[in-house]
């Protein structure tokens, strides 16, 4: 028998009645009824009342605090009816307790309820994380990860797949976003940086002669929080393999991605999940390549209809339009949506046009459009009588992605999305490169990825032109997965950084190991990443990524549990020959 329990505090049912037992737990509710008190223990497993009248354990238990660690030892007895928990799996039973041993009591005022600690200030909740971490509803999200780990874990192995660790302390590349450095004590003014993704290894593997290889791999990068975006540090499943096409991978992702969710999800994977949408229509028809396919509403490309109207604020621009049943909302919808535009969107304002059961045009745009012209305008966009029309107009892009965030939002608003469903898709035909602020040429995805095309397309096409073998997952609204085709070609790889800005000096130098290794008979391959953290929010149905993970930090990239990032001493600076040039705050 163990030194602290014969069962865990989910495991005593009816035919343990008369069994002398004991358990370990913390206190989740002390009830004093005045000659009688309740306890409920609560371990990593679940519930069970204890229960006592002996006068000299009600003085003990009167020292004890909630969420005390404690160990008891009692008889199983049957509930009296109407003490029965039906919510409990232990319902039937309490443990009449013999003795009491306080493992270890609450010394400190507790900063919150843990049963109510969803409801406080999520930065209280992340000093006080161990605590937190109690409360049974978050708990059991850890859990649920665990189980979801596994079942990754296992399809991949059934897949044939194999699992290597990767190294952490590796070289800098430029992927995208900042690397996390690290001076290295024995090689004065040379630094490490931990790994965005396992990416240059995994390909080396494949040239290594290994054929489908896969890790649970953390991943770093210095980039700002969002709600779905955990700072600093994330974890992926990571997969490559030999002598594989984009639709090989495409089709691994598939049969994952389907297995996890039928198997832990909330909801329906629909019949057309896992279509091909070329980047450039996903741009065009959602504003976004990451589109929630389970709103119905698509962009519509009116710029033509007002390059020929009176309306000078829309002429020579990308006007994108989105039209909508709006028979059930008032005049009053349409001006907050205008608000929210401008408010959430960053938007000047929002155009629109309602349209009358009789047929007529009212709105601040109508005006501008002749009879020939608002006919028209009815036909493309599919609009009839008691529909609304809002417009953004801008440069191509920008009034793609403007045009996205008011498609999102008025699926939100007029309950467009079935919560219910799962809607997959996988977002292709990404350019390979795209233009930066400062008018240069820079990698639009991944600088490792095959140009289509070769190096014939290298050669001779508009950089802009150049579309990749690279490819997302995308599952209700969220990016779930990138990957690509790699380029295996040290003559490709050269010319294609070679337009990045990048001299064969320093790809040598940058990624000497696959530089070398691609002219030792290199074969063809291809890969990719679901990024576990948020596969995981979205299969409990979670907006915040930081509730599915262990130990987050906040949203200003802070670990307030341990106090990091912070300040280290001069003697640790000085073993990495490290002088700080910071002004004081």
């Amino acid at each position: 028998m163990s030194e602290y329990r014969t069962h865990t505090c989910n495991e005593l049912r009816l035919e343990d009645v008369g069994k002398e037992v004991k358990l370990s737990g913390f206190v989740k509710t002390i009830r004093d009824l005045g000659g009688c008190v309740f306890i409920d223990l609560r371990d990593h497993y679940g519930v069970t009342q204890l229960t006592t009248e002996n006068p000299e354990l009600l003085e003990q238990i009167k020292k004890i605090n909630v969420e005390a660690s404690i160990t008891v030892e009692g008889t199983v007895v049957k509930r009296p009816e109407e003490n029965i928990n039906d919510k409990l799996d232990t319902g039937l039973v309490e443990i009449d307790i013999k003795t009491i041993t306080i493992q270890n009591n609450v010394l400190l005022p507790m900063p919150f309820e843990v049963e109510k600690s969803h409801e406080v200030k999520e930065d209280l909740r992340l000093q006080y994380r161990f605590l937190d971490l109690r409360n049974e509803e978050i708990h059991q999200k850890i859990v649920f990860r665990s189980k979801v780990l596994k079942c990754l874990r296992d399809k991949m192995d059934e897949m044939g797949f194999i699992e290597v660790q990767t190294p952490i302390l590796t070289s800098s590349s430029p992927e995208g976003a900042r690397d996390y450095l690290i001076p290295s004590r024995l090689h004065p003014g040379e630094f490490y940086a931990l790994p965005q993704a396992p990416q240059q290894f995994k390909q080396l593997l494949m040239i290594s002669g290994f054929d489908k290889y896969y890790q649970i791999a953390p991943c770093f990068r210095d980039e700002d929080p969002r709600a779905d975006r955990s700072p600093g540090e994330f974890y992926q499943l990571d997969f490559e393999m030999s002598f594989a096409s984009q639709e090989d991978v495409l089709a691994v992702l598939k049969e994952v991605t389907t297995h996890v969710f039928k198997t832990y999800g909330h909801g329906q994977i629909t019949e057309d999940s896992f279509e091909k949408i070329p980047y450039r229509v996903s741009m065009d028809k959602y504003g976004t390549d990451k589109p929630d396919l389970r709103n119905p509403l698509e962009l519509i490309d009116v710029s033509d209809i007002f390059d020929k109207s009176e309306f000078m604020a829309f002429k020579d621009k990308t006007v994108k339009a989105i039209a909508i049943d709006s028979s059930s909302v008032t005049r009053r919808f349409f001006d907050e949506m205008v608000d929210y535009a401008k408010a959430e969107v960053g938007m000047k304002g929002l155009a629109w046009i309602k349209i009358n059961e009789d047929g007529t045009l009212v709105g601040p745009v109508a005006k501008y459009l002749n009879e020939e012209l608002q006919k028209e305008l009815l036909e493309k966009t599919q609009a009839k009588e008691n529909y609304g029309i809002f417009f953004v107009a801008d440069r191509y892009l920008r009034a793609c992605k403007d045009a996205g965030a008011i498609r999102n939002e008025l699926g939100r608003r007029l309950g467009l999305i079935d919560e219910n469903l799962y809607k997959f898709c996988f977002i292709v035909d990404f350019p390979f490169y795209e233009e930066t602020d400062d008018g240069k040429i820079d990698f639009g995805h991944n600088p490792f990825s095959m140009p289509q095309g070769g190096l014939e397309a290298l050669n001779n096409s508009n950089p802009f032109d150049i579309l990749a073998y690279q490819f997302d997952m995308v599952g209700n609204g969220y990016e779930l997965a990138s990957g690509a085709v790699r380029n295996h070609d040290t003559e490709i790889m050269t010319k294609a950084f070679e337009i990045a800005g990048y001299s064969e000096e320093t790809v040598q130098n940058k990624f000497g190991a696959l530089y070398n290794a691609f002219k030792y008979g290199a074969p063809p391959h291809a890969g990719a990443a679901p990024g576990i953290d948020r596969m995981i929010m979205l299969l409990l149905g979670e907006t915040n990524i930081r509730e599915v993970i262990a130990f987050p930090k906040n949203s200003k990239a802070r670990d307030l549990l341990m106090q990091a990032p912070n300040y280290v001493t001069e003697e640790q600076l000085r073993d990495v020959h490290i002088k700080i040039d910071v002004k004081e705050k």
